[in-house]
């Protein structure tokens, strides 16, 4: 690691602990154990919703359904709650935020992203950079309606190639299939 060649940074980090510290600390012990897949002792999760995605519930429900996202996150934080897992939420209209909270859960040591982009999926260069410049946290793109079965334009994910896995389709299961799979990631 590159902190432990740094005599500077060995200095800092031990006074005074800095958020991406943790992340490599986390990163390190995942590589020392001979452990294939990340123990669910405790895993932390963020779920990052994009544009429009806090009207769920209310928007074009044929396509959305019912459910709010507050309602979603709930289930998921009862139903994860058991396995150790932790999952926060973010949700933002505004491109440079998410791309904000995605640099934050790498700096907070997070163990995986679930990224419902929105429209931003089909469009955002940045979001594709952002997401390559947090790894090796895996991050799973995710979408409630199959896109594919929609408008053309929603044809084309900007980061799905940034992404670990994408998985569309499902309604609101698609964000607890969406952390299973990180559940059952490997650990880098």
């Amino acid at each position: 690691m590159f902190f432990a060649k740094n005599k500077w940074a060995g200095y800092f980090f031990r006074d005074f602990p800095h958020p991406s510290a943790v992340f490599f600390q986390k990163l390190r012990r995942r590589k020392s154990s001979n452990i294939q897949f990340q123990t669910l002792e405790s895993m932390k999760c963020i779920i990052i919703n994009g544009p429009n995605l806090n009207m769920l519930g209310q928007r074009e429900p044929g396509v959305y359904g019912h459910e709010s996202m507050e309602h979603v996150v709930c289930r998921l934080r009862e139903s994860f709650a058991t396995r150790g897992i932790e999952i926060e939420f973010f949700q933002s209209n505004h491109e440079g935020a998410l791309i904000d909270r995605l640099q934050q859960a790498w700096a907070e040591g997070c163990d995986g992203v679930v990224l419902n982009a929105g429209a931003y999926t089909h469009t955002s260069i940045a979001l594709h950079d952002a997401i390559r410049a947090i790894a090796p946290i895996p991050v799973v793109e995710v979408h409630i309606s199959n896109v594919h079965q929609r408008e053309a334009f929603r044809h084309t994910s900007l980061i799905s190639a940034a992404c670990r896995g994408v998985i569309c389709g499902f309604g609101t299961d698609s964000y607890r299939l969406a952390i299973e799979a990180l559940a059952q990631m490997p650990g880098e």
